[in-house]
């Protein structure tokens, strides 16, 4: 087979083509380079693994991580294509091995790191290949102002130099224009068709929360929609990423941790874990997600704030890559964004660099506090318009309700100066509450003006009220000790010629308690076809397991959903089913097949 089409629908199981991947699968067929922006889930890697398939010889695939690699071959494998990976943690004999099937033009693809790549030695074996394409995934890690960087993507230009009739594709689903730009220059691929679908990941729900005890706000999300679903929580700390993943484990969570400083055999078990187990949360720093391929992601939830829109946008991109409705909920406090403008100013980085990441933080800071559609903001960072409001975040669920802010705004201000500006948002609130604690009295701030003038509102909405004035830059945080300072921007406030409208803080939503380790089922099954559903899933857990592969590399959640729906009781109906293409049919038809006879006793062998 070498048509598109045919190989779309008996390898891979599916009948139609989705948004721009025709068109980028045929510029690539002609011989031509290609560079594409394409949300996660949506269908990147079919834009290169259909053309590898379909040219003669091998595709060669760069990727930078080997969890990535291996996912991405397993599914390959039982999808009936010749696929292997070379990178250290191949024994030599299975290197040696895989390095004689390429040249023999025994492989279909090939997935290398780029530090591999740029090996004399891997040079040379690839000019003996007969070679289709090569594939540069994550192709961001080669901008040097991204959150991502990877020093061996910028020797990836070789490729140009060293193979100028095999067609290259580079592809990322995060990039700004400056990104984009920055790709095709150092890639040599400003003469590239350039595709950019929408950033747009309509199933996934945005939310942004301020922080009110965000343990519990965490629970409650979890128990109230998220019981037994595979998630990840990202954290700004080794310390704290341990501290929630053993306190979500004593609420009757299996939660494994993950960051840079555990060893490396317990970070690869908990990824293993992760990708193969049902109900599994990930807590984790940064360091976990870039290659994680797993499809039923249900939700992210940050518990500290995002240093940029283009982390934040790709680590919530983790969530619903199967295309099914997900959840991405921040939680952030003044105190991030006081930790995270003290890593910027004490970065290594050039003074043009710290200007970039302050930049970028501000930007993120803006998408928190606005009260309008999140979608919309955070589509506009990336050059998308989007016409009408979403319908699908918070802001447009539930329009955050404001209160004129002003007289609040001026006596927190006023106090913040005549407390000599060298105090934490803390101390000012506790005097602005008439805290009668040993520190205010020590340094005489309950003698001031403005002590206890505050004890109309809650230290949370004091809270609130400090951090908006920050991100609207009225005043600024300081020093080792955070200390609030007043801005130039803050007179007309302070003066009466200016007035603020402020968001206000949502009620306290009441925990409730659930088991945490029942799953919820798609809103899609019907009670009455919850049986089946589960029997199919425990089909596939057992074949996984038996094969030694994830439960999605057998079939997708929307797989078995089509199985409950259309109830196929023979190999032909199976194959009409979407996912399920020759090679799965062969492998795993016959015991799903025995699952839904078993739901069907009319049913005639």
């Amino acid at each position: 087979m070498d048509a598109p089409q045919e190989i779309l629908e008996h390898v891979f199981g599916y009948t139609r083509f989705r948004g721009q991947q025709r068109q980028i699968i045929d510029t690539l067929m002609a011989g031509r380079d290609a560079l594409v922006l394409m949300p996660t889930g949506g269908g990147k890697s079919l834009c290169y693994q259909i053309p590898a398939l379909a040219r003669p010889g091998c595709g060669v695939v760069i990727s930078p991580l080997i969890a990535l690699m291996q996912d991405q071959v397993e599914a390959l494998r039982a999808a009936g294509v010749r696929a292997a990976y070379l990178n250290s943690s191949l024994p030599f004999s299975e290197a040696q091995r895989v390095e004689e099937a390429l040249v023999r033009g025994e492989m279909d693809l090939l997935y290398l790191a780029p530090e591999r790549l740029s090996q004399t030695r891997t040079l040379e074996l690839l000019r003996r290949a007969e070679l289709s394409l090569f594939a540069i995934d994550e192709a961001h890690c080669v901008s040097q102002w991204g959150h991502d960087f990877r020093a061996d993507y910028l020797q990836l230009n070789c490729l140009h130099e060293q193979f100028p009739h095999v067609p290259r594709i580079a592809l990322t689903a995060t990039a700004d224009r400056r990104t984009r730009a920055e790709i095709a220059r150092r890639l040599d691929l400003e003469n590239a068709e350039h595709f950019v679908s929408s950033f747009d990941r309509p199933n996934i729900q945005y939310r942004i929360a301020q922080k009110d005890n965000p343990r519990r706000q965490l629970l409650q999300f979890l128990r109230s929609e998220h019981q037994g679903q595979a998630g990840i929580v990202y954290c700004l700390s080794r310390t704290k990423v341990e501290s929630t993943a053993n306190w979500l484990c004593q609420q009757g969570y299996t939660a494994l941790p993950y960051h840079a400083g555990l060893p490396a055999e317990m970070r690869a078990e908990h990824q293993r874990r992760f990708l193969r187990e049902d109900g599994i949360i990930v807590v984790a720093t940064i360091a976990f997600g870039m290659g994680i391929d797993k499809p039923d992601v249900r939700f992210v939830a940050h518990l500290d704030l995002p240093k940029s829109i283009e982390a934040y946008y790709q680590e919530t991109g983790r969530a619903g890559r199967d295309g099914e409705p997900s959840t991405a909920l921040l939680l952030y406090g003044l105190e991030d964004v006081v930790k995270l403008s003290q890593m910027a100013a004490d970065s290594d980085g050039s003074e043009e660099h710290k200007r970039q990441e302050s930049a970028r933080l501000n930007a993120m800071l803006g998408l928190c506090e606005i009260t309008s559609c999140r979608r919309q903001a955070l589509l506009h960072y990336f050059g998308e318009e989007l016409p009408e409001p979403c319908g699908n975040c918070d802001t447009c669920l539930n329009p955050p309700q404001t209160w004129d802010g002003t007289e609040a705004a001026a006596k927190l201000l006023s106090c913040v100066y005549r407390t000599g500006q060298r105090f934490g948002a803390a101390h000012v609130i506790d005097v602005l509450r008439g805290s009668e604690n040993e520190k205010v009295r020590k340094f005489g701030h309950d003698t001031l003006s403005t002590y206890g003038i505050g004890t109309d509102l809650s230290a949370s909405e004091w809270r609130a009220v400090t951090r908006q004035l920050v991100v609207r830059g009225y005043l600024e945080v300081e020093g080792e000790f955070h200390s609030l300072r007043l801005t130039e921007a803050c007179r007309p406030l302070l003066r009466g010629e200016e007035r603020i409208q402020l968001r206000k803080l949502p009620p306290k939503a009441k925990g409730a308690r659930s088991d945490a380790s029942k799953a919820t089922p798609p809103a899609e099954i019907a009670p009455a076809d919850l049986p089946l559903w589960e029997a199919l899933r425990a089909c596939r857990k057992q074949l996984a397991d038996r094969h030694g592969v994830p439960p999605y590399v057998v079939f997708h959640d929307a797989t078995l959903r089509g199985m409950v729906a259309a109830r196929p009781q023979s190999r032909e109906e199976m194959l009409a089913v979407s996912g399920i293409g020759d090679s799965k049919l062969e492998k795993f038809g016959d015991a799903f097949l025995a699952v839904l006879r078993d739901f069907n006793p009319s049913a005639v062998d």
